[in-house]
């Protein structure tokens, strides 16, 4: 880099809030979904659904 290439500012260098709030939500998810609704370019709204798996022995069966 020379001295006439611009150095990015801290601004652009920064993580955005949304992003950090993206990585908490998929780090404390197991199963499911993380979805970002976006207007105009940006990032407004941070959806998370979270699934239950319910874990069955192998081979049983329902008795009637």
């Amino acid at each position: 880099m020379d001295s006439s290439t611009p150095i990015p500012s801290a601004r652009i260098l920064a993580t955005p809030d949304w992003l950090n709030l993206v990585r908490e939500k998929v780090e404390s998810l197991r199963f499911g979904v993380v979805q970002l609704v976006v207007h105009d370019g940006k990032v407004t709204q941070i959806e998370r659904t979270e699934k239950t798996r319910i874990v069955t022995m192998r081979g049983s069966q329902p008795q009637d």
